[in-house]
């Protein structure tokens, strides 16, 4: 059982080590928990997992009225986690965090299921704090993470980034697929599904910059932003400037790419690392600076830049990204030094770890072939 919901940053680690399990063993039965809004219930039935969902339950961060209906509603999702535990057969639970992981480990902790925790990112959450106390079989994806007993693995990611092939062949015909020039440096800009309004903002301002020193751009503005985005885009450019509200297809848009303008999630710097995709970092300025933490090893490493969300402006941008996409030794630099950054092997060794904790089950706890 692979527990984790809500956001890209839990849900797709957990499809990432499903995909890996099913490779390691073809007979293990693989089930995710998540809740019914998250994207799970999009993404893991996409991916031929079977989904049982149990109730949101919120961790206020403060006190709160709210703290009053917690014991109540995490009761609720305990019940439904354990029989979703019983029904499944489950040998090992794996948490990635968030909503649904703190019943999931109440759970398994109750049955005497072994438990795996993985946490995506440098500072862990209520509830992998919670699940790291009850395990001796913890994974973190920085090295300072601070969860005691911690085996540094990286992030799990699909098969179709670590095998993403980034040879001239591919990367010429992906180009073309987006209408663009193979010839040309290519910028990718993204900022996460709905987009980011500062780098939007910043990038359309630079677009005379960025093409008239030769740079072409790739630009997802987010759903809601493309038609601002396009009123705003100059006309007549001497570059090819593509708009897209979103990119159904990620991997292709590395591929066309050479160097990207983006947020630090934790999925995306794990990503780009994985492919040796330099990029220039711009941290969504909220939270306890988890952003700005996710990018500094591959910007120290020297496989990328970092600016605040406040610094960056279309002058920045003018100033900083022609020069790097103009300078092929530079870049070729920056791409040797992302890809070494990476963790290809994290899926793998998070399988290593479910197959050790697996012999740990409880006596008295049935033996299964189930995972």
């Amino acid at each position: 059982m692979l527990a984790g919901g809500g956001t890209a940053g839990h849900v797709e680690p957990a499809l990432a080590v499903a995909d890996a399990l099913r490779a390691h063993d073809r007979r293990l039965r693989v089930t995710l928990m998540g809740t019914e809004s998250g994207l799970e219930a999009r993404l893991v039935p996409a991916r031929g997992y079977p989904l049982v969902t149990v109730p949101k339950v919120p961790l206020p961060r403060s006190l709160s009225p709210a703290l009053l209906s917690v014991p109540g509603r995490l009761a609720g999702a305990l019940g439904q986690a354990s029989a979703a535990l019983r029904e499944t057969r489950a040998d090992v639970v794996v948490g990635f965090g968030g909503y649904v992981s703190v019943p999931a480990y109440l759970a398994a902790r109750r049955a005497g299921i072994p438990i795996v925790v993985h946490e995506a990112n440098p500072l862990p959450g209520i509830a992998n704090r919670l699940g790291a106390r009850f395990t001796p079989f913890v994974a973190v994806s920085y090295p300072n993470t601070p969860l005691r007993g911690a085996r540094l693995t990286g992030i799990p990611l699909r098969p179709e980034i670590l095998q993403l092939d980034r040879g001239e062949a591919a990367r010429r015909a992906a180009a073309l697929s987006y209408g663009l020039d193979p010839g040309r440096p290519t910028l990718l800009v993204f900022g996460g599904s709905q987009g980011a309004r500062t780098i939007n903002e910043a990038t359309l301002g630079a677009a005379g910059a960025l093409t008239a020193a030769g740079v072409q751009v790739l630009h997802a503005t987010g759903p809601k932003n493309i038609d601002a985005a396009r009123d705003e885009l100059p006309r007549g450019l001497p570059s090819r400037y593509v708009l897209r509200p979103y990119l159904d297809h990620m991997a292709s848009a590395y591929q066309a790419a050479d160097l990207a303008l983006c947020r630090s999630g934790a999925m995306t710097c794990a990503e780009l690392a994985a492919i040796g995709l330099p990029a220039v970092y711009v941290p969504l300025p909220i939270g306890n600076g988890e952003q700005r933490r996710n990018a500094l090893p591959v910007v120290e490493a020297g496989g990328g830049l970092l600016v605040d969300d406040a610094e960056l402006s279309a002058s920045w941008v003018a100033r900083n990204v022609p020069p790097l996409l103009t300078a092929p030794e530079q870049l070729g630099k920056m791409t040797a030094a992302a890809a070494g950054s990476a963790f290809p092997s994290a899926a793998a060794d998070i399988v290593s770890m479910i197959v050790e904790a697996e012999p740990t089950r409880r006596r008295g706890h049935g033996r299964h072939s189930a995972l």
